[in-house]
């Protein structure tokens, strides 16, 4: 059976979107959707197939049996609304909303559509989550090989330029984007680790701007320290300030051993036991035409979300799923005192 596909928006990251839809079999690409003439008609002579001005139209026209939306923050919802109510399937890009009530609309269509075969389902691009070297962690602290973890350390040092925000004015804006560096960037290591860990029961600390105020209004610097189940905390730095990009990286302290989680395609996992013994597992190395830093998973996510759709279960990195890292980072907006209040 050929499932039939429509995008919605069509910036930087539809790229990885599309290459996914042409390389999985069975799916095919039956439209484009953007509110923007010039990168819609860019879209629709780029992968062959018409161009519509929103959503509705595209489904009226086309008749996807699913949408990826991959538009701005602040335009996510509508879509993924839009496509439930016509019963259609979502694959939405991260984050889940650029507000917590705009969120939790979507948990609660959600659920007001149920869990019946059948059912539209709604599936959240934490692709991360799919590297090896992050499931094996997670397998591993599922069975216990590590011992307790007595702690963790993460970080998210990458660069951005004045003329990143200038290109897409939206990202330097609460009301476009909801944030900023953790919103947008880090966002996927804080799924992570609060995936790993258990969830997060509170977060401190503060985010500020240090480098960009001269463009932005959101944050492009974050320190926080995450209280996880069991007394276990992470501490959390990340900054768009830096000269280059470095590779995420996660560290926890465990009873048996000392582990690193290196993300990016030469990233991997580095197990340092308490015998001495050291064990690796290098990620894979290949890539999509998006960015390095983006991963190397977006592909997995995709396919398995397509091979769990006759499931009767929700898809499992859900709106409520989601809903966890978005209620970190906009606590540390509270703590701030920045941004929207919810």
């Amino acid at each position: 059976m050929t499932r039939r596909i429509g995008l919605i928006g069509c910036g930087d990251v539809s790229v990885v979107h599309v290459e996914a839809i042409r390389d999985i079999e069975g799916l095919e690409l039956v439209g484009v959707a953007d509110t923007d003439p010039q990168a819609r008609a860019r879209a629709a002579a780029a992968t062959g197939v018409p161009g519509f001005a929103d959503t509705q139209e595209l489904i009226d026209a086309a008749g996807p049996d699913a949408v990826h939306v991959a538009t701005p923050h602040d335009q996510h919802i509508g879509p993924s609304l839009t496509a439930l109510e016509a019963g259609v399937h979502v694959l939405q890009e991260k984050p889940l909303a650029h507000t917590l009530e705009e969120g939790r609309r979507l948990v609660d269509a959600l659920e007001s559509a149920g869990a019946r075969p059948g059912a539209p389902k709604v599936g959240i691009c934490f692709q991360n989550r799919y590297n090896l070297a992050s499931r094996r962690l997670h397998e591993m602290l599922g069975a216990g090989e590590l011992g307790a973890v007595r702690g963790a350390w993460a970080s998210v040092v990458w660069t951005r330029s004045a003329d990143y925000y200038r290109a897409r004015p939206w990202r330097g804006t609460w009301a476009g984007s909801g944030g900023g560096l953790l919103i947008n960037q880090a966002i996927h290591t804080l799924d992570l680790v609060q995936w790993l860990l258990g969830g997060v029961e509170r977060t401190d600390g503060h985010v500020a701007t240090r480098k960009y105020g001269e463009v932005i209004e959101v944050e492009d610097t974050a320190e926080l320290l995450l209280h996880h189940p069991g007394g276990i905390t992470t501490s959390f730095f990340a900054t768009l300030t830096a000269p280059q990009h470095r590779p995420v990286e996660l560290e926890l302290d465990c009873e048996r051993a000392y582990v690193t989680l290196r993300g990016g395609t030469d990233g991997g996992l580095t197990i340092r036991w308490a015998d001495g013994r050291v064990e690796t597992l290098a990620e894979r190395s290949v890539t999509s035409g998006g960015r390095s830093y983006w991963g190397v998973s977006h592909e997995l996510l995709i396919r398995d979300f397509y091979a769990r759709l006759d499931e009767p279960e929700p898809f499992w990195i859900g709106p409520g799923e989601a809903m966890a890292s978005l209620g970190i980072l906009k606590e540390a907006y509270r703590l701030s005192g920045v941004g929207p209040a919810a």
